[in-house]
């Protein structure tokens, strides 16, 4: 089996089991509102109910595949030539998946392939590197490695995969518009260059400011906010931005709400908040999932209800 061959140990220990019941009994209720695209919306909604608060979205960014922007990646003259593929979010793996399954011959890999190809990704994302999609590169299981970094996060992908020795590497990135590109991904190919990777970027999908009617709803709630989770400082770029559309800023909305706590899914997220003036609560510990964010909140009110 391809999930066998996973080479760095993976993942946060899995959380005891609970029930939205259970949570709630033991904290109330909060709303909480969080500004992640669609493709994470559901996750982080689910966590939070789970938890037995009432979650707010508040989209500010779009996510759009752009799979035909890898294609020519993987046509059978360009494919065998990466050692590796780096996916820095669940959107890349899902355009790359949309991508492979339009190639027009499979498997990628040709049976006389002389090393293995690692596909890397963080945390729950690698999910998505389903048997079906590795069995499309190559049947046979010995030619793809799934490298899981312990730490979830960009660098710790950047240490996972090491020395690159001058070897080939496919970054599907994001295309970003109507906000400023976050140094990210700029940052992780710089790490990974640093470490002898020659890497080609592709635009795997287009991540794109919502608008200025993005914050209204924030804009315009009368009810009570406990907290604002971020899973990423684009996120936050487009709030602020929606809310000076609308003749508001930042520190409006501390007045409006001035026990909110500012959550941020792991300290990547966190350094560019604060870059960009908003300063964070709270910084989710297990950043491999949004249990960790979740987890943080729930800490933050048990010792200051």
């Amino acid at each position: 089996m391809y999930m066998n061959r996973i080479t760095v140990s993976s993942l946060s220990p899995p959380l005891t089991t609970m029930t939205s019941a259970t949570v709630g009994a033991q904290l109330p209720a909060r709303t909480v509102a969080f500004t992640t695209p669609s493709h994470y919306a559901d996750r982080l909604a689910a966590v939070l109910t789970l938890h037995g608060h009432a979650p707010l979205w508040i989209p500010t960014l779009t996510v759009s595949l752009t799979p035909d922007n890898l294609r020519p990646h993987l046509l059978p003259s360009t494919f065998p030539s990466f050692t590796a593929i780096a996916f820095p979010s669940r959107a890349a793996i899902a355009s790359f998946s949309s991508a492979v399954s339009a190639a027009a011959s499979f498997p990628l890999l040709p049976t006389s392939h002389s090393h293995p190809l690692t596909l890397s990704a963080l945390g729950n994302d690698s999910d998505l590197l389903t048997p079906s999609l590795l069995s499309l590169i190559s049947p046979n299981a010995n030619l793809i490695d799934l490298l899981i970094p312990t730490v979830p996060s960009p660098d710790g992908l950047i240490d996972s995969l090491g020395n690159g020795c001058g070897s080939k590497l496919l970054l599907p990135a994001p295309k970003v518009v109507g906000i400023s590109e976050p140094p990210v991904v700029p940052d992780f190919v710089m790490g990974l260059t640093r470490n002898s990777w020659e890497v080609v970027r592709a635009d795997a999908y287009e991540t794109r400011w919502l608008g200025h009617g993005c914050a209204e709803a924030m804009v315009r709630r009368e009810g009570w906010l406990d907290a604002v989770v971020f899973t990423s400082s684009g996120e936050v770029e487009g709030l602020l931005k929606g809310l000076q559309e609308l003749g508001w800023d930042w520190e409006m909305v501390r007045r409006r709400w001035p026990g909110m706590v500012v959550a941020a899914h792991g300290p990547v997220t966190a350094k560019g908040a604060e870059r960009l003036g908003v300063r964070v609560d709270v910084v989710g510990e297990r950043f491999g999932s949004f249990d960790g964010v979740v987890e943080g909140l729930n800490r933050r009110w048990k010792e200051s209800p």
